[in-house]
This record gives C-alpha cells, structure tokens and sequence, in this order.
C-alpha cells in the first residue's frame, strides 16, 4: 500500500497570468503557498484485479479506458499502472472551494502511482505530467500555477514563459513568516464551483477586449512587487498588494465575484482588514483577509456567519507518507 500527501495552495497575487493565451504573449508571474491541508491518495493491489476506484462515486472496471474519471484514467495511463489496482481519496477541504484540490489530486495520484512501481518522480516532473494531463489531454481552460504549488510546496514566485516555467522559493525569516501567517484570515463563503467556467470567461475576455489584457499585466506586476516585498523581509504593503490584486481581478470576469463575496469583504474591511480576496477562480470558496492582530477580532464579529478555518504555511510538496511495498 501507498498513501501520498499532497498539500493544497493558496494564491496570493497573479492568478490567471498563468493562462497560456496570456503567458503565451507575455511572461506571467504568481505568489503563492502551499498550506497545511492535503489531499491523501491510497494506491493498493487490488484482489480480484479489476480497477476500484473510490472517490466521490466507486468505480469497479477490468479496463483503464473504462474509467469515467477522466484524471484517474488519464493519470493511469501517464504512470503506466492499468490495471489490478485500487485508489482510495480523501481531502481535507470538498473540492470546487479555490484551493486548487483537482491539481493537488493529480499531483498526488501521479506521485502515488510512481510510488507504487517502485519509482522515485522529481517534484517538477509531478508538475509537468499533471498539468500535461489536465491542460492539453483533458482541454480544462486552466493554467499550471496550482500543480507546481502542490509538487513542490513553500512560498513561492512561479513565472510563466511560454512553456517554460520557472520557480523560486522565497525565503525570508522565521519571525516575518510567522508574522505573515498571523495576519491572514481565512473564511469558508461556502458553495462548490468548478474553476474552469470562470476561467473559460477570463479567457475569453482575454482575447478580445485589450483592457482585460492589461489587467494581467498589472496583476503580474503585483506579483513582482510581493516578492520584492517579501525578500526584503518587509510585509508592511502584503495587504495594499491583495487589495490591489483584488480590485483587478473582479474586474476580469462577471462570474469571478458576486454581491455575498463583495458584502463580506467590505465588511471586513470596515472592521480594518487592510485587504483580501476571494480564493481560486472564483464565485465560491473561501475568502482570504489581510488583518493585524489588533483588529482581527473586529472583523471575526463582522465576519461571524462565516466559518473560520485556520491558515497554516506548508513547506514540503507531495509526499509519500507511507510505503509498505
């Protein structure tokens, strides 16, 4: 038995300028973190040798091309286990909520299925495949930000040229770190929503009005801006930047923000958060806010209808946490 654990994200600034049909015209640049909730795959033998796939719905299949699930089946395929298996998931957070669990989940299939042939993957390898499987095989209008975030893990800037993707972890001090994590709140709006209608409409928006064009750019030099800010160990604009990333990114879409979304965050920053925004693609989720400490406890009160759920930054990517092969 294999069991792999693959952290989810969170995406501070530049969301969306890792979409090819802008990264494919100019370079795009995101800040985001892996956090300390995680998507766990159980990969075992199976007895009778038919598939039996367990997610949300159980699958029982002789043939890999049987499958309904078009990520388990296409990550089979790519790691060359087909058949006489079963894949068990379980997630700490339900999938649709801006937290980048379908990437995660590809990741972490993928790592698990290595695993179980005896093979060692390289984080960027994981990366590559997974989001080959749901970009160009499955034709999801998404970017790739969310599997590098979940391969490798940390806090990290992810630029986008073209094809090339590079990453670089940011590091600055304990205390800035602990800091940072401090200051961010995060609220569960509730509600499920598949990421790639959003994203169809942005994309759309992409190619034919120069003003949403411009808007990534500007997004994207956010990103650099946050990353400046982090390497000098300063985050005294870490919610100016959100807030700014926020007002660029609602504009991008009509489906990306909605009147719950925009009372709340006005509530919070009513109650003195200095920023924020909605979490993944957008419509529903989680909301992340921006607070210091001394008024958190204002905007919790503002915030009361929503459940808080707490932030933590994860340094590690997917794993394999336990092997008994």
């Amino acid at each position: 038995m294999i069991i792999s654990r693959t952290p989810l994200r969170v995406s501070f600034v530049g969301g969306g300028t890792d979409l090819p049909k802008f990264c494919n015209k100019e370079r795009g640049a995101v800040v985001s973190t892996a956090i300390q909730k995680y998507v766990y795959i159980v990969v075992h033998p199976s007895f009778d040798m038919d598939n039996l796939i367990a997610y949300s719905k159980i699958e029982k299949t002789s043939k890999v091309e049987d499958i309904q699930n078009p990520l388990i089946r296409e990550a089979m395929k790519m790691a060359g286990v087909t058949k006489g298996i079963g894949i068990h998931s379980i997630a700490d957070v339900p999938a649709g909520t801006g937290l980048g669990s379908s990437s995660s989940f590809a990741v972490g299939l993928l790592n698990a299925l290595y695993a179980y042939q005896g093979k060692h993957v390289s984080a960027k390898r994981l990366a590559e495949e997974a989001s080959k499987i749901e970009i160009d095989i499955l034709k999801e209008p998404i970017g790739r930000q969310d599997h590098y975030a979940a391969a490798f893990g940390g806090l990290n800037k992810i630029e986008f040229i073209g094809d090339e993707v590079k990453i670089r972890h940011l590091i600055f001090s304990k205390e800035k770190r602990k800091e940072l994590e401090k200051n961010l709140l995060m609220f569960h709006l509730g509600g499920q929503r598949q990421s790639s209608s959003v994203l169809f409409e942005q994309g759309k928006n992409l190619d034919e009005n120069p003003q949403i064009f411009d808007m990534h750019l500007a997004m994207r030099d956010l990103a650099d801006a946050m990353e400046s800010e982090i390497l000098s160990d300063d985050i005294s604009k870490f919610g100016e930047i959100l807030h700014r990333n926020w007002l660029l990114k609602k504009s991008l879409a009509n489906s990306i923000s909605n009147s719950v979304v925009d009372k709340f965050y006005g509530l919070a920053l009513d109650a003195g958060a200095l920023g924020g925004k909605l979490l993944g693609a957008g419509g529903a989720g989680f909301l992340l806010i921006y607070a210091v400490p001394e008024v958190q406890n204002k905007v919790r009160r503002a915030l009361e209808e929503l459940r808080e759920v707490k932030l933590s930054f994860e340094q590690e990517g997917s794993k394999i946490i336990y092997n008994n092969e």
